[in-house]
């Protein structure tokens, strides 16, 4: 989640994004808003076909991430697995970058996915191919070797965290579950086999699914650092675990089951579980209050109260967790 303000500024009469789509072939007076979270998302279309322009500022994400994150998928593309694809603009570029209002933008455009999207009511059967889709892909991110840019880690987050909560020193709770997470992260063994770029956002939002293929496309790998690849199930599989990490659902059940077809769970990995899911707890928490930071608009839009309430009730959720 971006920060609020910086969500207000770049959604201001849709300015930035219409400057931004002259750097690609489109159809005049297609663009359409389609979305606001870590990036501003939207809908176009060119000779028919639909593509999305995502862009964010500086002060969301770095043109290095965005590039390491196009590299990667580049990687997977050409091994065959199914995401979507980068677009190139009409300079070559996959990346290209505005100055507006004293703010700096990074955009791409990426094709539409194929297929549908699922909600919660996914059945067993696509179950089974979601885990299989998981594991494929950390299959290839076993052997990807970046060329120029590496996506951040594990423990860049944590310094990030902290950067976030030293802002908020009230959050005494959230500091002390930051000091024991560091510890225990940290004595987690990494190797080739368990550690390794992750997408962390696996959920069935960022999936579309070919039923007459049993395939997933994938999009949104914004949020990829390199971690336990287990960390993926914990994320993945969110809305169906509960604080307990009962893996007892029929859907979890299915989902590890297909997974384990072409990657082994280990004890250890299975132990590792747990802390995974507090660590993206207090991430999510990090992420909230960080969000809410000076969000006290004067004249803002209607909807930013509204949406407010909602962060902030969801950052309270988590903050007693901890």
């Amino acid at each position: 989640m971006m920060k609020l303000s910086n969500m207000v500024k770049g959604l201001s009469g849709d300015a930035i994004a219409q400057e931004l789509i002259q750097h690609w072939e489109h159809d005049e007076s297609s663009l359409l808003f389609w979305r606001a979270s870590s990036n501003f998302v939207y809908a176009f279309e060119h000779k028919q076909t639909r593509y999305f322009l995502r862009f964010s500022s500086d002060q969301e994400h770095s043109i290095r991430q965005i590039t390491a994150e196009l590299e990667y998928m580049e990687y997977l593309l050409s091994h065959n697995y199914p995401c979507v694809a980068p677009v190139r603009s009409v300079h070559g570029r996959y990346v290209e970058t505005l100055a507006h209002n004293g703010g700096t933008y990074f955009a791409v455009v990426f094709q539409a996915a194929a297929g549908a999207a699922l909600d919660e009511d996914i059945t067993e059967m696509q179950c089974e191919d979601w885990g299989r889709s998981l594991a494929t892909l950390h299959q290839l991110a076993m052997s990807y070797q970046p060329d120029q840019v590496t996506r951040w880690s594990w423990q860049d987050i944590l310094q990030n965290i902290d950067t976030v909560l030293q802002a908020h020193p009230d959050e005494k709770e959230a500091v002390e579950e930051l000091r024991i997470l560091t510890a225990q992260l940290h004595s987690l063994p990494i190797s080739s086999n368990n550690f390794g770029l992750i997408h962390y956002d696996f959920q069935l939002d960022n999936l579309f699914y070919q039923e007459e293929r049993r395939l997933f496309t994938v999009i949104d790998f914004d949020d990829a650092f390199y971690s336990w690849y287990v960390q993926d199930l914990v994320t993945a599989l969110d809305d169906f675990l509960d604080d307990d990490m009962n893996l007892d659902h029929s859907q979890v059940k299915s989902f590890l089951q297909e997974y384990r077809l072409v990657r082994p769970l280990s004890d250890e990995d299975m132990r590792a579980l747990p802390y995974l899911q507090r660590f993206m707890k207090l991430y999510q928490f990090s992420k909230l209050l960080w969000s809410l930071e000076g969000s006290d608009i004067v004249d803002a839009p209607e909807w930013l109260e509204d949406l407010k309430i909602k962060l902030a009730r969801a950052r309270d959720r988590l903050r007693q967790g901890f």
